[in-house]
């Protein structure tokens, strides 16, 4: 027997998730490290963050929930019961709807919900309709899963709203769900309660399921206060899931807590897949949130308001930054086209965070045909800030 010592080769990845490219926020804020600051202090405008502090007292509430020894074990697999009461309370006032507790579960983040949610809906080889552009995690989840995808193209001519038609005719068999966001990611169109009750009946007729992720649906604007009246149409159970996050509500993105609003089966085949997944989701934020979310109603109004004044002050800075069109601006996001034509969103996203000190995300991050589109999440800055973001596009044109 030679001697020998031979290197073995390395086993290989899974190529599901060996062909994705590596999370796009960590790249896009690592161009802003190329950044001289020679334009004032850096604009952050690329992940989708509370531009704001949490609540004092659900802080003090984080705090004591988390020095408790109750909150250091395992906890029930659908989430804390007082969590669960609390969301299924506020959900029926929201709604207009009879929800309860059993209708709940809670997951660690919007994206684990969005996760588990497919496992229990879809096996590999089944396909999953989305918009183009999308939400890139949601890309990313399917893909990893060995889930097929398919889009149907939003118009910025109609507002980047789904044509039902058009979703319709690519429900072909093998798609088992419609995956919507609204408000939506990137773009922050909101999609009325109409669209959205057309869509949930082509969802019922083709037998699919529609997934609703309303991450940002506490930042509608104003004088928009139910963001639709599914819950409350008969059979709902048969065909709809619900995702949210309290992230962006509480301000405790690090905190992980999201979830799911789906019939009693459908919670009860998501809370098999949480079991292996995480057990738990974490229980201090729990036990805190379900103290916020009665108690702190008059504040998150507030946030509401400050991110609306925010969405006004970047409306009036594009209108003063000549050849960027402001195609979409809605809860959280702006969905904006640059001036420079033949240039990948890419290419001018690393020279805005390189030349003018502004982090935003590329648009063919979200899909295909979006190069020349850019997404602002306006939310993260105050309006004294985002009124200086035409003179540093113009200084980008001048560098360019």
């Amino acid at each position: 027997m030679s001697s020998e010592v031979r290197a073995l080769s390395h086993p290989p990845f899974n190529p599901l998730v060996a062909s994705q490219s590596p999370p796009p926020v960590p790249e896009v804020q690592a161009w802003a490290r190329t950044y001289r600051g020679q334009h004032g202090p850096l604009i952050d405008l690329s992940q989708a963050v509370p531009g704001y502090p949490p609540h004092p007292d659900l802080l003090r509430w984080l705090g004591e929930a988390a020095a408790s020894p109750t909150f250091a074990g395992y906890g029930p697999i659908e989430g804390e019961t007082v969590l669960r009461d609390a969301l299924a309370s506020h959900m029926s006032e929201l709604y207009g709807a009879a929800l309860d507790a059993s209708n709940v579960l809670v997951t660690s983040g919007c994206n684990q919900a969005f996760f588990a949610t497919v496992i229990a809906l879809a096996k590999a080889g089944d396909r999953i309709l989305m918009t183009n552009p999308c939400y890139f995690n949601h890309e990313t989840t399917l893909a990893m899963l060995g889930v097929g995808i398919d889009t149907v193209d939003l118009d910025p001519a109609r507002g980047f709203l789904p044509d039902p038609a058009a979703v319709e005719a690519a429900l072909r068999p093998g798609v088992r769900a419609l995956a919507l966001v609204s408000p939506n990611n990137p773009t922050g169109a909101v999609y009325p309660p109409a669209l959205l009750a057309q869509l949930l009946d082509i969802c019922r007729k083709r037998g699919v399921w529609l997934i609703l992720d309303e991450t940002y649906r506490d930042f509608l604007p104003l004088g928009e206060e139910r963001p639709h009246g599914l819950f409350g149409r008969a059979g709902w159970q048969d065909n709809l899931v619900q995702l949210y996050s309290f992230s962006k509500s509480f301000c405790i993105p690090g905190h992980r807590l999201g979830a799911v609003t789906a019939s009693p089966a459908l919670v009860a085949e998501i809370a098999k897949i949480m079991d292996n997944l995480q057990i738990c989701a974490p229980r201090p934020p729990q036990a805190a949130v379900a103290k916020a979310l009665p108690a702190l109603t008059a504040w998150r109004e507030e946030n509401r308001t400050e991110i609306m004044r925010r969405a006004d002050a970047l409306r009036t800075a594009m209108a003063g930054a000549p050849g960027w069109m402001l195609q979409s601006l809605g809860a959280y996001f702006a969905f904006v086209r640059h001036p420079f034509e033949g240039v990948s969103s890419r290419a001018i996203a690393e020279r805005l965070a390189r030349d003018a000190g502004i982090i935003v995300i590329p648009g063919e991050f979200f899909g295909k045909g979006q190069e020349a589109n850019l997404r602002f999440a306006f939310a993260n800055a105050d309006a004294g800030t985002i009124a200086g973001i035409p003179d540093r596009l113009g200084a980008l044109a001048q560098a360019t």
